[in-house]
């Protein structure tokens, strides 16, 4: 037996003898013998390793239910995607007939899912210059008409040094919309 087992042995059939229970500052320190609590230093070394595990295990417990819970509105999310796949990337496809003795290639239209991406191709598409290939918006006909109107106009105020922009079907000269009703009568 150890010295600690027979410290408690002997306290425990002190506190037995005796009718009135006096309790000392170490007898409330130590546990009674009988009790669950009641280990050897060795013992105590291994509960506390195994409190330790149990511990951790818990914590791997909770992390694993919080990735599960992840993994489940991951897949929520992808599967809501999915429809909107085909519209993040651009549609492309050739405009007209094949022309085998024509030198200029076919047009190439592109349908962009966002507005950035569109802009992003056209600002890349001055390094095109001194090709034979361009990047340009695609509008219908009557305003490629009306557009067809404005480009001499346009260049007859560049020429005279004032700085002159089409956007869309509008012609403004020095950050004014140009009107004149007998050139641009859509604007009227």
């Amino acid at each position: 037996m150890s010295t600690y087992d027979t410290d408690l042995v002997m306290k425990k059939a002190q506190s037995a003898a005796s009718p009135a229970k006096s309790e000392t500052p170490s007898s409330k320190r130590l546990p009674p013998a009988d009790s669950p609590d009641t280990i050897s230093p060795a013992g105590k070394d291994i509960a506390g390793i195994l409190e330790s595990i149990d511990k951790r295990l818990s914590s791997f417990d909770a992390r694993l239910s919080l990735v599960e819970i992840l993994h489940r509105e991951f897949k929520c999310l992808r599967e809501s995607l999915k429809p909107l796949e085909r519209t993040r990337r651009p549609r492309v496809h050739r405009l007209g007939p094949i022309r085998a003795a024509a030198g200029r290639p076919r047009p190439i239209v592109a349908k962009f899912g966002h507005f950035k991406q569109k802009e992003h191709v056209k600002s890349r598409g001055r390094e095109l210059k001194g090709t034979d290939f361009s990047v340009n918006d695609q509008f219908p006909k009557e305003i490629l008409e009306r557009r067809r109107v404005l480009f001499p106009i346009r260049r007859g105020f560049i020429q005279k040094g004032s700085r002159a922009v089409i956007a869309v079907d509008r012609l403004y000269v020095d950050g004014q919309l140009h009107r004149d009703p007998d050139i641009t009568p859509w604007l009227y």
